[in-house]
């Protein structure tokens, strides 16, 4: 990310200074290309604390019902739902291997969004699957395989997009929700494809002899994870004995089976469900609580207070993210670079101001995460527009392919990823194109395209 952020910034100010250069005022009331820049860089920074304080509140709410979720057992339930599923795709993994339960609890708490538990799992799991590793420094399939199921971004709650567009103003936060649901069954259905059908064009190879120091990265990126990311005490429990058993095959193929009877119902009556989800959500999560005999209060408030502490702590990076996009795109930079792409690629439903957050989502997720804001809170494009539940939907269905590969494969010192980063940027074009044809169903493309 250091180097994509010097890049925008300086590619920026190069071209703002060649047009300067070059300029010639048609008139007393017309800004110059530097004063528009030094306007944007003031504007963007003060846009991003004030979307950040208005985060606050919409965060702290769903955090707090996520806790009270989580103290439930809802992620122990996922978890053992999905584990007959999770045997068959992964048969070189023991049924009861450690490296099972943390996949499924990984995979179960990215569903729920909940990204904090997510990351010490997939650590954890990575740690296992590499216990049975006969070649150390190389990706086995199965490691493969669950690295491609993590970038795919299995999302059945996009929580924190959807407070993002409640703060940004959105009339229809969780509009979302049927659009993030279809495009996330389509992209992790292509990674699993992909990556059974690629491995065997990537045979294992023995690998040289490991640096123990491990990979450049290893050190700040697996640091960062576990520490901003610790595992919740409930879940630890989960970890260790519930999550190694599950429920019989049929009823995890009757919930599967009624999660995938859910596209073609968020594709004909998306708009009637959308108002339905979110007072939804409050009165399901917090009976859920109170049928497991949850303390909901307590709960609540311990989740809304990491909600706030979440909130304030993003305001940097979207500080420096929505700053650097709007020195790009008042500098003109972004309309030469993007332009004459997105014309081509809006006759197919991506409008050139979704582009960037398109080609951006695999590298950098607080960047992404910046394009995003900086497209929503954008007074001519605006979160309930096409393209701002394009963008939205893009952020809640695919992952940072890289970032992921990098966290999860330097925690184990694995340097051949084999057909991991294939597998993973498959399946993020995937995301891309099912986010596109379900918005442009739902929503309506012509209104950005024409």
């Amino acid at each position: 990310m250091n180097l994509i952020f010097l890049l925008i910034v300086s590619i920026a100010f190069v071209v703002a200074a060649l047009r300067q250069i070059a300029w010639d005022p048609g008139g007393p009331e017309e800004v110059a290309p530097m004063d528009l820049l030094g306007q944007s860089i003031i504007q963007s920074a003060s846009g991003a604390v004030e979307l950040a304080i208005g985060l606050v509140g919409v965060m702290a709410l769903f955090l707090g019902l996520m806790k009270v979720a989580e103290a439930g057992g809802l992620l122990v339930v996922i978890a053992k739902t999905v584990r007959p599923l999770m045997v068959r795709l992964f048969p070189e993994v023991p049924p009861d291997h450690p490296a099972m339960g943390a996949m499924i609890l990984n995979i179960s708490a990215n569903a729920l969004g909940l990204g904090n538990a997510a990351t010490p799992f997939g650590i954890r799991a990575m740690q296992e699957l590499d216990r049975l590793n006969p070649v150390k420094g190389t990706a086995t399939n199965a490691m493969v395989l669950f690295l491609a199921i993590n970038t795919s971004s299995v999302t059945l709650l996009p929580t924190g997009v959807i407070a993002l567009r409640a703060a940004a103003g959105s009339g229809d936060p969780a509009g979302i929700v049927p659009t993030t649901l279809f495009a996330t069954i389509c992209s992790t259905t292509i990674a699993i494809i992909a990556a059974k059908l690629l491995q065997r064009f990537f045979p294992v190879e023995p690998a040289a002899s490991r640096d123990e120091t491990g990979p450049p990265f290893q050190q700040q990126e697996e640091g960062t994870a576990e520490s901003e990311a610790p595992i919740p005490e409930a879940s630890k429990v989960a970890l260790g004995s519930e999550a190694s058993s599950g429920y019989p095959m049929w009823i995890s193929a009757l919930v599967l089976c009624g999660i995938a009877a859910l596209v073609p119902l968020t594709i004909l009556y998306g708009r009637d469900i959308a108002p339905w989800i979110i007072p939804g959500l409050v009165v399901g999560l917090l009976g859920f609580g109170a049928i497991k005999r949850v303390r909901i209060y307590e709960s609540f408030v311990e989740g809304a207070k990491e909600g706030f502490q979440v909130a304030l702590r993003i305001i940097p990076y979207l500080v420096a993210i929505l700053v650097a996009v709007g020195m790009f795109r008042a500098s003109g930079a972004l309309e030469a670079i993007i332009g004459p792409l997105g014309r081509v690629t809006g006759l197919v439903g991506l409008p050139p101001e979704a582009l960037p957050m398109a080609l951006l989502r695999p590298l950098s997720g607080s960047g992404a995460f910046g394009i995003l804001a900086s497209v929503i809170e954008d007074p001519s494009i605006g979160p309930d527009s096409y393209t701002g539940y394009l963008v939205s939907t893009l952020q809640g269905s695919t992952e940072t392919t890289f970032y992921v590969l990098a966290v999860y494969f330097g925690a184990v010192q694995v340097r051949r990823f084999r057909h991991a980063l294939a597998a993973g940027l498959t399946a993020d074009l995937a995301g891309v194109a099912a986010a596109v044809l379900i918005c442009g169903v739902l929503y309506g493309a012509l209104t950005a395209v024409g």
